[in-house]
């Protein structure tokens, strides 16, 4: 489930209410069935409670504000709760029955805080400000839904341990993939050329007849600032924000080497072709470059938590009340697709409805 990912990039798992009454089996996954009221209680929860709300959609970006209806929500908002109750569902099935997980009062009060410590993360991470706080919107859900969250919350944490691939986030193994990986980490000093599309194949033929960065910086960049200078345009260490795009534009290049294929970007209704060259590199010590480790592994983490969540989705035996969403295979794997839903302009108002019924007086 998106918590299972989540637990190493902060993201919830989360589930909504689309303010439509239905069947007892709202959603069932496998042989486990979640009732059609209580999952339009926990969507009338999400939709109504700000301090709720707010921080649900900071940990699952979608709307969960009310729909037409006075305690309905918006389709979007029903199927993206829908998903993530689907998933948290599967998950707690493959650990209780398949790895004989039963959490303890100890685990589930590890994962409540875990669960209140994602939902602040993300939101500061989203620069949300969110009325009160996460421990209150946790306290905010039904008891059921409490409870079921914390659950998945525990189940994830349990199945995380149990992923091959995953590498525990301490600081000596934060410190081994370091070791390992030493060069992904050096501060950068780079210099860039703002091209022209036009002049695009001219500054490929300068680099091949053997133009240096600055001489084709000065001859072919539009921006007179770096031009000035050769291009330079500083030193990116791994604590820079800019740091993840930097070392994506220069890693699988030699020094002072543009790249054959540019970045295309727009500038005041203008298209340019940026080029990006690392003129400089000086290892980072493991005390400076600890964050973006850290960020590494979250991210590498979680690509192996998503491939056991999609494995258990695409096991899994599925069935969504339309009401809620639809489910289906997009390019990423199982998911709960928003159900389609009519115009205002599509319904018929009141007063032909009116009219029409009396014809037939």
């Amino acid at each position: 489930m998106r918590r299972l990912v989540a637990l190493f990039v902060f993201a919830l798992l989360g589930a909504a209410l689309y303010g439509v009454s239905g069947s007892t089996s709202g959603i069932v996954v496998n042989s486990q069935t979640l009732s059609a009221n209580t999952f339009e209680t926990e969507l009338s929860a999400i939709s109504h409670n700000n301090t709720l709300q707010c921080f649900v959609t900071a940990l699952s970006p979608t709307s969960y504000a009310p729909g037409a209806g006075g305690y309905s929500i918006k389709a979007s908002g029903a199927a993206a709760w829908a998903n993530l109750r689907v998933e948290g569902l599967a998950i707690h099935q493959y650990v209780a029955t398949t790895l004989k997980y039963r959490p303890s009062a100890h685990d589930l009060a590890l994962a409540e805080s875990s669960l209140v410590g994602e939902m602040t993360a993300q939101a500061s991470a989203n620069s949300i400000n969110c009325p009160g706080t996460a421990t209150q919107a946790v306290a905010a859900m039904p008891s059921e839904m409490r409870t079921a969250e914390i659950l998945a919350q525990a189940d994830s944490l349990y199945l995380v341990k149990k992923i091959k691939t995953t590498i525990p986030l301490t600081t000596a193994s934060m410190e081994s993939y370091y070791a390992q990986h030493t060069s992904d980490y050096d501060t950068l000093c780079v210099s860039v050329a703002l091209v022209l599309p036009s002049s695009v194949t001219a500054f490929a033929q300068g680099e091949a007849a053997g133009l240096n960065v600055a001489t084709l910086v000065r001859k072919y960049s539009q921006d007179p600032t770096s031009a000035a200078k050769g291009g330079a345009v500083g030193c990116f260490s791994p604590s820079s924000t800019s740091y993840a795009s930097v070392r994506a534009d220069v890693t699988s290049l030699p020094l002072n080497t543009f790249a054959t294929t540019p970045n295309y970007i727009s500038n005041n209704g203008q298209t340019f072709a940026l080029y990006v060259a690392a003129t400089k590199r000086t290892t980072t010590p493991f005390s400076a470059a600890a964050a973006t480790v850290l960020a590494d592994l979250q991210s590498l983490n979680a690509s192996s938590a998503n491939k056991i969540k999609n494995d258990l989705l695409h096991a899994a035996a599925v069935h969504v009340d339309p009401a809620f969403g639809r489910w289906g295979l997009n390019t990423t794997g199982p998911t709960v697709f928003a159900s389609a839903t009519p115009a205002a302009s599509d319904v018929t108002g009141s007063k032909k409805l009116s009219t029409t019924a009396a014809t037939y007086k």
